[in-house]
């Protein structure tokens, strides 16, 4: 296999299940803030132009990181960070489909349309007249959250799971563009430090 990677927290995503679950691949770097992604080579390789994506052995390709992460997962040995039973796989979706669609989605169009804007001004339409809006939305998923993990260690429950890697590698993320995390969000906080003493959020 071979992983297309890149900056950015999409990748750091699929870098840090790999590294949890200890699967290594051949890395090809793109360069991402060089506009690499959007020209011929790589855009024969995954025709959106988006990164990570995985080359398989036999010439196929997996992109968006839901995906490659659960391909992975499915194809590698080791303990499982979907779940091994029915219902621990469906708690995993749901979650990963949550923080995706609540947190991830407005706090990344919050940048791309404010901070990020010149990056991605002419490659996608942006809407600068709503970032300030979504990074709030953001804010407010992540204070409903916070009630959640009152009682629970993992985003999903009392196991670490793809929901958590999502989340971490986002607020990770927003920290260093001008989404920092509310440290008023007690449990949320204490969430975020302890995943960020786990060896393969460094990946």
């Amino acid at each position: 296999m071979k992983l297309y990677n890149s900056v950015g927290p999409n990748p750091q995503v699929v870098r840090t299940f790999m590294a949890e679950r200890g699967i290594a691949c051949e890395t090809v770097e793109v360069d991402l803030m060089g506009g690499a992604n959007r020209s011929g080579p790589y855009l024969a390789t995954n025709p959106a132009g988006q990164l990570p994506a995985l080359e398989l052995d036999d010439g196929g390709v997996v992109t968006e990181i839901t995906a490659i992460c659960e391909y992975l997962d499915e194809t590698q040995p080791g303990a499982s960070l979907i779940g091994e039973t029915p219902e621990e796989r469906a708690q995993t979706r749901r979650w990963t489909r949550w923080v995706d669609l609540n947190i991830v989605e407005p706090m990344a169009n919050g940048f791309r349309f404010s901070e990020g804007i010149e990056l991605f001004r002419g490659r996608t339409r942006c809407l600068p007249e709503a970032a300030e809006g979504l990074k709030a939305c953001a804010q407010d998923k992540l204070a409903w959250l916070d009630g959640q993990l009152a009682d629970r260690d993992y985003i999903a429950g009392d196991r670490f799971t793809l929901a958590d890697i999502v989340l971490y590698s986002f607020l990770t993320f927003g920290e260093r563009v001008g989404q920092p995390l509310d440290r008023n969000l007690k449990n949320v906080s204490e969430w975020y430090d302890r995943i960020g003493q786990r060896e393969s959020v460094k990946a």
